[in-house]
């Protein structure tokens, strides 16, 4: 039997993840079925309980479902544990395995596809959501100089740093974007949602040098507005999600299959596509 798949988000008619893994699909000539499954906010266990019903044998999970899909999950990764969210759900023996997949996906892109390491560099990480908690894990893994967490709301930023470290990840020292002036560090990600409504948080300047990195975890057709304001401070290299999508995909994929495919071919595709 074809093996059945999906996506499942409110909204979810905008997710690239239908396309992305037919593209791994095919490039490794697995027959699969992948779809979108739109849930309303208070009906997430009942779409995934019908789906399993139905034969599906793993989702996808974006906004706002990852914390609904941790707490319905019966066996939990450590990475989804760190994070306190799942994107990646499996269905196998009576099981929902939970997994996350979002931070090996950022670390990837960032380590592999753009050949900037991590390790021993000082890295600024903006906001501190659903997002950021994804990501902080694995960012930390790669042992980095230091990790500064920015957020609006500086008791957010303080809880997420703790959490870390009371995991034994690694420590994160917590700030206001007002306490960043006169700072500039190697790597700044911005993990907010200002780019999404074509805005900028309010970072300071200055915390861009010509050896920076940019990175932020939106895609778009064009610069986000975050990346509009790092090139304007000669950031050293602009970078957007559409890598990070597609990486966390892969090791979903990966997940689910036992193969890591091979990505830069679809990440330029889609590239194409937004263009």
């Amino acid at each position: 039997m074809t093996e059945r798949y999906a996506v499942i988000g409110n909204p979810v008619d905008h997710s690239q993840s239908p396309f992305i893994h037919a593209e791994f699909a095919r490039a490794e000539n697995r027959s699969i079925r992948y779809e979108r499954l739109q849930a309303a906010t208070d009906r997430f266990s009942d779409v995934v309980s019908a789906f399993i019903k139905t034969g599906g044998n793993g989702l996808n999970v974006t906004l706002p479902f990852k914390g609904d899909a941790y707490r319905y999950a019966t066996e939990l990764s450590e990475r989804a544990r760190a994070a306190e969210a799942v994107n990646t759900l499996t269905f196998r023996d009576g099981k929902v395995y939970g997994d996350n997949t979002d931070g090996i996906g950022l670390v990837r892109d960032i380590v592999e596809n753009l050949d900037f390491p991590i390790a021993d560099k000082s890295v600024l990480i903006l906001g501190a959501g659903g997002a950021v908690r994804g990501v902080l894990g694995p960012i930390l893994e790669e042992k980095p100089a230091s990790v500064t967490i920015a957020n609006r709301t500086l008791i957010k930023a303080e809880a997420v740093a703790h959490h870390f470290e009371a995991l034994g990840m690694g420590r994160c020292r917590a700030v206001g974007y007002e306490q960043l002036t006169g700072e500039h560090f190697d790597i700044v990600i911005n993990g907010t949602s200002t780019s999404l409504q074509h805005e900028l948080p309010p970072i300071p300047h200055g915390i861009f040098t010509t050896r920076s990195l940019a990175y932020d975890m939106v895609y778009s057709s064009g610069l986000t507005m975050f990346l509009q304001r790092a090139q304007s401070e000669n950031a050293g290299m602009l970078a957007d999600g559409l890598g990070m999508l597609v990486e966390q995909a892969a090791e979903s994929f990966h997940i689910w299959h036992g193969v890591k495919p091979e990505t830069r071919k679809v990440t330029n595709m889609l590239r194409e596509l937004l263009a």
